[in-house]
């Protein structure tokens, strides 16, 4: 009696699971650990096939969907914030909804690949270098926030991303940081000189009391 009763009661459970919508069940929590794990096979592969570095790849999908754990990742699989349609009945949403993750990875290796101010970084950098990468990619309009270089290469410094590149470079475990005022040169960026002084935008702009982020060239920054 105690067997069919307990049989009946798995039967129930195993029911209700059918029944439970399938974005529900999709919906797992990831640690940064076994994001980094689940996905770093697809970013090496897709690296070996374009050119892109694998830490690249990784570093941008964790960053922008929250190491797999945003909204956008459990409904629509989108792991880099990339926009356009999507069938989605759980959210309303103007981005673009993908079959799989590895669907998303490939979408974003092929917007890399596709646009001159971004392709332009594989025959220039190859599969490693990635600062200088985030900072091509910044540079060509891929992100509004100013402070998206730092945080992606903050990341793949954290996680150690560059040791899948084919062409590791590893940070600087001895930074040489300025203390003197800086001039602003052609071409500089308060992003750039963040990551080049080991500091952040926000404390650029803190110290230098300065409401935007527009330089100008010539003019002087504490550092």
């Amino acid at each position: 009696m105690e067997v069919k009763k307990y049989l009946s009661w798995i039967f129930v459970i195993v029911s209700l699971a059918l029944f439970i919508p399938q974005p529900l069940l999709a919906q797992q929590k990831y640690t940064a650990q076994s994001y980094i794990q689940a996905n770093k096979d697809a970013a090496i592969k897709y690296m070996k096939e374009y050119g892109i570095p694998a830490s690249i790849i990784l570093g941008i999908a964790y960053h922008e969907s929250a190491h797999g754990n945003s909204k956008l990742a459990t409904y629509l699989n989108n792991h880099f914030g990339i926009k356009g349609k999507n069938n989605s009945t759980e959210i309303k949403s103007a981005y673009k909804g993908y079959d799989s993750v590895e669907d998303s990875y490939f979408d974003f290796v092929n917007l890399i690949e596709s646009r001159k101010q971004f392709n332009v970084l594989i025959d220039k950098y190859g599969p490693g270098n990635y600062k200088k990468w985030v900072l091509g990619i910044a540079k060509g309009g891929y992100a509004a926030s100013n402070k998206w270089a730092s945080q992606v290469i903050a990341i793949i410094d954290k996680y150690k991303l560059y040791e899948l590149d084919v062409n590791p470079v590893s940070p600087d475990p001895h930074p040489a940081v300025s203390q003197n005022n800086y001039t602003v040169k052609k071409g500089d960026s308060l992003s750039e000189l963040a990551i080049r002084f080991q500091t952040t935008v926000s404390d650029i702009k803190d110290k230098n009391k300065l409401t935007s982020s527009n330089l100008q060239i010539g003019q002087e920054l504490m550092l």
